[in-house]
């Protein structure tokens, strides 16, 4: 078990160097830069261009500027030298002046938690959306499995189709105009986010599609562990129906479902950037995308980096977990 997850832990870092890579050359062969403006304000002076780019190391050529983001450089201005990402280093915002990537999304307002800061606010975010995927996707997916082919079925397998198959923004079009617009229960930009109430459009739409997912996956899972022996077994034994669904099908038709939600969450948590924009929320998904509008170099690296993490994280959770949950699975070391 402990060389399984070092071994995985250590490929961790040809991952990160790999994306970290991929988002380098795609970032720099987009039109633009960090300075460039909307034609109609104020442009940046050339001179002042020139030293901007001296000072974050524009100047440079393309492989010293990778380099210098992994390893560490001196500065051409200041000449002081600053470790790179492999300290943990993931450089300065070069739209927010005196802001390092880290601090912009990971610092919360004084007198605030983590929870406050950016990246809890996505955190909190992609947990309420998995909560509604774990407690409305599985129930309706082991209702739909034991009603087959009835109307309760059809209805489940309808909605699950709509979810999977509709994007969740156009969900989130339909619900502001139904529950902000039309029925006024709730605000499409909320004054607070310490009200629970506003929370609750962006996560039922962010999770609806994984919701949808979870219980086509439980009632397919479930309908396969119905016509195992050991179900039928079970049931030979003379066990109540209440018994057999619960300790043998249940059970065993969890661990297809634990495999999807656990890089499930790490999919809310990253990918939620059309639905913080569309909800003005203050979390990552906001800032990144905010980040690619402004050629922000080191904001986007920085975030493609934390998301990649992420869900490496959570795969190696669930390789682990699924052993606990099927004894007949082992890890090679």
């Amino acid at each position: 078990m402990r060389a399984f997850i070092l071994k995985r832990v250590l490929w961790l870092f040809p991952v990160i160097l790999i994306v970290a890579g991929l988002t380098f050359i795609l970032m720099h062969n987009a039109p633009g830069g960090p300075w460039d403006r909307d034609p109609s304000s104020r442009q940046v002076d050339p001179t002042a261009q020139k030293l901007l780019n001296a000072y974050y190391g524009l100047d440079k050529p393309l492989f010293l500027q990778f380099t210098s983001y992994l390893i560490g450089g001196k500065n051409s201005v200041t000449q002081e030298w600053t470790c790179g990402l492999i300290c943990g280093n993931l450089g300065p915002s070069y739209r927010i002046r005196g802001m390092t990537v880290q601090t912009y999304l990971f610092k919360p307002p004084l007198g605030k938690s983590f929870l406050y800061s950016k990246a809890g606010y996505s955190l909190r975010l992609g947990i309420l959306a998995l909560s509604l995927a774990i407690i409305v996707g599985i129930p309706v997916g082991v209702i739909s499995a034991l009603k087959q082919n009835t109307w309760i079925d059809y209805l489940s397998l309808f909605i699950a189709t709509v979810g999977i198959s509709v994007p969740n923004f156009v969900i989130g079009i339909f619900l502001i105009i139904i529950f902000a617009s039309t029925l006024h229960w709730v605000s499409v930009i909320p004054i607070s986010w310490d009200d629970f109430s506003v929370w609750v459009l962006p996560g039922v739409v962010l999770g609806f599609g994984t919701l949808a997912r979870t219980a086509r996956l439980t009632r397919a899972s479930m309908l396969e562990v119905m016509r195992m022996d050991y179900t039928r077994t079970a049931r030979a034994k003379g066990l109540t129906e209440r018994i057999v669904i619960a300790r043998h099908m249940i059970k065993n038709a969890m661990i297809p479902v634990i495999t999807f939600l656990g890089p499930a969450l790490a999919g809310l948590v990253t990918g939620s950037f059309i639905i913080e924009t569309m909800f003005s929320f203050p979390g990552m998904g906001r800032a990144y995308v905010t980040a690619i509008t402004q050629r922000d170099y080191s904001m986007i690296m920085g975030t493609t980096i934390i998301f990649a993490v992420i869900v490496a994280v959570m795969n190696l959770f669930v390789d682990v977990v699924y052993v606990f949950l099927d004894p007949r699975i082992k890890l090679a070391d």
